[in-house]
């Protein structure tokens, strides 16, 4: 309890603030993404279409090799989630020396080292769910590869002994369970550059929390890339 009394109240604004607005995001991204179809959203309809293609592929070693391929990206945003976490914890043991670089600092506010090392830990606090994140994702690709590899043959599909598009759906949403799960990940490392911003003033790091949602809504909701993805496209038959 005495941390809530060490640290000045417009950093706990600032803090609330933060958290507030990137679980508001999240909640906002996933609801009104089914609504409107976020990319998220937009992309699970070509994942669909895929494990469709998938179901009459045989062998089916290239879905295997994509199915890898898209394991290798979170594979390596935990990694460096684990070097992130190892030098925040080392910058703890030259706090002094930090807080006085942050003074050197133009427009930067003047903290307690109390305060400087609160602000590192809740740092290593975004690094850690974002590694778990991560790592979750790592294992949902892993039960993608187990139920491509346990897809009956085209031929059993075709004589009616197993239905094509329930395979498919089950494996499409293991797919974007996947994907949404490494979405998680990825939006810790774009708010984790707005608590940044929190050693320069509890302003500064509102101010950033608020550019981050506008741009994670700009490229989840407004990008061109989305406009490409929703254009019609006839599926696999």
């Amino acid at each position: 309890m005495k941390i809530l009394s060490l640290v000045p109240l417009p950093d706990w604004l600032a803090l609330v603030t933060f958290f507030a607005l990137w679980i508001g995001y999240a909640w906002f991204a996933r609801v009104w993404g089914r609504k409107k179809g976020s990319l998220i959203q937009t992309t699970n309809r070509y994942r669909g279409y895929w494990m469709l293609q998938a179901t009459s592929r045989d062998p089916r070693m290239l879905d295997g090799l994509i199915t890898q391929t898209l394991s290798s990206t979170p594979a390596f945003f935990s990694s460096t989630s684990i070097l992130v976490i190892g030098g925040l914890f080392a910058l703890l043991g030259t706090t002094d020396k930090a807080t006085e670089l942050m003074s050197e600092i133009p427009f930067a506010q003047t903290t307690t080292l109390v305060v400087f090392e609160f602000k590192i830990l809740v740092l290593v606090s975004i690094f850690v769910y974002a590694f778990f994140r991560f790592s979750w994702c790592m294992r949902q690709y892993t039960f993608v590869a187990l139920v491509i590899g346990s897809m009956p043959a085209p031929e059993q599909f075709d004589s009616g002994q197993f239905d094509r598009r329930t395979y498919a759906e089950r494996a499409s949403a293991m797919v974007g369970a996947a994907a949404e799960t490494f979405n998680d990940g990825l939006r810790a490392y774009y708010f984790s550059f707005a608590a940044l911003a929190w050693f320069i003033s509890p302003m500064a790091m509102v101010v950033a929390t608020v550019a981050v949602v506008v741009i994670l809504y700009s490229r989840e909701f407004r990008s061109e890339v989305l406009a490409i993805l929703k254009d019609d496209v006839k599926p696999p038959t």
